[in-house]
Parts: structure tokens; sequence; C-alpha cells
């Protein structure tokens, strides 16, 4: 091979990296984030541009904290709060739109899908509202809170009907009628559902504080596999090649092969919890953890290849877009990271610790923060 073909491949391989996605990963398209993590999968990976000179663009108060990440699609930003609202904004201004009460706060993210918007409140419903003007179109209620975000299941084939995928802390996972809300079949756990259900190849995985992660065939609702994670699990688990990501809370980081039911790697630092969810890019691994640092691991053998610091817990899960990642620290600050080699590239202080994962579309980065505010940032022009 002479030098020219072997710069060429360098730069293709680097490019890839850049892009932060490759075929077998699902990204969110670029011009809009529709759920939590961007994509059925949950990779936080986005097609969108990312810029380093980002500037505020406008903010919108709330009443309370928010730790629901947003959801944006067809110019409006659906995002809820912890004074028991899901808001409506406008995507370039802020302004709400509308804003629709529940009885308890709204810690779930929104999922938005053929002009309505669904999600969880910890009074025990989940709620299908009509996208354009918050209308309710029903509300199904389970036994208890549900503070993770919803789910899409789409089959591929014949049969089966798209359906609404939700954990309760009921102990119960739902799979939901999307037009009239009725159970289609719940699946019985041993305790609370925090996190969403992953959803790739008609199969869901998920975590709890069951400490184990439920793999279900998702057409009727039949369990496939219930794989040891070995302590209890708060965030989602992304899926990518039937290899699930996701860490527990105590202290590790796990790699799950689906297929054959057992650990493929494990990743552990110090003795901090993870409860970020992470994002999967073509061949990293990206989770934040509460030793106050994000990490980036190796997707295959979960080798850490840099990890990047900052002054608060990152609970915040992280996006990859671009050839970078933000993500938002208990620190108060909203970050942009390399992802090639985790240098910092931008930054801003909320002030305010950061639990929300962020949201992205059209280069702009959409975020709440404890102290009651939704933020865009936008390129600077």
């Amino acid at each position: 091979m002479n030098y020219f073909s072997i710069a060429s491949l360098a730069l293709v391989a680097a490019l890839g990296q850049a892009r932060g996605q490759a075929a077998g990963v699902d990204a969110a398209p670029a011009d809009a984030w529709p759920m939590y993590r961007g994509t059925a999968s949950l990779t936080g990976v986005s097609k969108s541009k990312l810029g380093t000179s980002l500037k505020p663009l406008w903010t919108f108060k709330a009443e309370e904290g928010i730790h629901s990440t947003a959801a944006i699609a067809d110019g409006k930003v659906y995002v809820g709060c912890d004074d028991g609202h899901l808001y409506a904004l406008d995507f370039k201004t802020g302004k709400k739109l509308w804003a629709f009460a529940t009885e308890d706060i709204v810690e779930s993210s929104p999922l938005v899908h053929n002009g309505r918007v669904y999600f969880g409140s910890s009074d025990g419903f989940v709620y299908a509202l009509t996208a354009a003007d918050g209308k309710l179109l029903w509300k199904f209620e389970t036994e208890d809170r549900v503070l993770g975000a919803p789910n899409l299941f789409q089959p591929s084939g014949g049969g089966a009907k798209p359906a609404l995928i939700v954990g309760s802390y009921d102990f119960r996972l739902y799979s939901l009628d999307l037009g009239t809300g009725k159970s289609n079949w719940h699946y019985e756990t041993s305790n609370y559902i925090n996190g969403s259900p992953a959803v790739s190849s008609g199969r869901t995985a998920f975590g709890g504080c069951d400490a184990v992660l439920h793999v279900i065939q998702l057409a009727e609702g039949k369990k496939e596999k219930q794989i040891d994670a070995e302590a209890y699990i708060v965030g989602s688990a992304a899926v990518v090649d039937d290899m699930a990501y996701i860490g527990h809370y105590e202290n590790e980081f796990l790699c799950i092969d689906i297929k054959a039911g057992k650990i493929a790697w494990k990743y552990k630092d110090r003795a901090f919890a993870y409860i970020s969810s992470p994002a999967v890019t073509a061949d990293r691994v990206l989770v934040g953890c509460r030793d106050k640092r994000l990490h980036c691991l190796d997707r295959k053998s979960g080798k850490r290849l840099w990890a990047f610091r900052t002054r608060g817990s990152v609970d915040s899960s992280p996006v990859v877009a671009d050839g970078k990642v933000v993500v938002g620290s208990n620190d108060g600050n909203l970050y942009i990271v390399s992802l090639a080699d985790g240098k910092k590239l931008w930054s801003y202080e909320i002030g305010e610790p950061i639990i929300a994962a962020p949201a992205l579309a059209n280069g702009v980065v959409i975020i709440g923060a404890e102290d009651g505010r939704v933020y865009a940032f936008g390129p600077a022009k």
C-alpha cells in the first residue's frame, strides 16, 4: 500500500470519528431531537452540526427546577418541569406556546411522534397530548411514579402495532396503544424502573432497582433474557449491535452482550456511581460519573481513552455530534469537549446544577437546569 492510500484511509477514519457515528449506530436527525437520547436505541448521537463558539439565544423561566431532557420537533421545544407542567416553547424565541398541568413533578422526558407528545408524571399517569396546542388526548394510570421517558416501538413486519413503551415505579413495563392509551400488555419486574427502555431489533433492554437487565420481545411482551447487572441501575441503556451499555450504582460501567446473556466487559475506576446514560458511537462510549468526570471508553474493550474533569458530579447524559461531546455538570457548567481527546472546546456557566441531558437540533443546544430555566445556545453569528 502506498503512502497516499495510507493517508487516505487515515483521513477517512478521522472523519468517521469526528462525526461520531457510522453504520449500525442510530443518530437523531440534524433538525430534530424527538425523544430522550435522540433515538429509540438511546445512542445519544446527533447528525447536527455543533460549533464551539456558542452564545445564549434565549432562556425560559419556569417555576421550579428542570430534570427533564427536552424534545425538539417541528419548530417547538417540549420539556417537563418540577412544577408539574409540560411546556411547549418556540424553538427560535423560547416563547411559551402552551403549558399542560399534571398533579406532580414531570421528570420524564417527552417523546414527539406524529403530532403528539407523550410523557409521564410523578402523579402516576402517562399522558398523550396534541403537540400543536397541548390538549389532552388520553392518559393511562400506573400505580406509582413515572420518571423515565417513554420510547416508541415501530415493528418492521406485519402483525404487531406501533406502541408506546414506558416503565413505572410500580415495577411494571407497559406497552400502550398510541391512539387510545389502552394497555397492550405489561411486564412485571421486582423493583422500580427508573430509566427509559431502549428499543432495538424488536426488543427492549432496560434496568432498574432490581439490578437486572431485562430483555423483552416487544410484539407480545415476552421475556427473552434476564442478565444480572450486579447492582441497581438508575440510568438508561444504549443498545447497538445487540450490545447494551449501562452503568450502575455500585461504581461500574458495563457492556452486556444481549445474545450471549452475559457481561462482555466492565469498567471501574473509582468508587463513584454512574447515574448518567451513555452516548455510543462507532468506536467509543461516553458516560458521566459522580467522580466529577466525563469518561470516554473504547467500545470494544472498555479501556479508558480519556477523562474530562469538571468540578461537580456528572449525572447529565452526554450527547455526541460533529466530533464533539456536550454535557452538563452539577458544577453549574455546560461543556463542549473534543471527542478525539477530551479537551475542553467551550463552556458556559449557568451557576446551578445541570442534571438534565442536552437536546440538539440545527446546531442549537437546549438544556434545563436546577434554577428552573431552559437555555438555548446557538452559533455566534
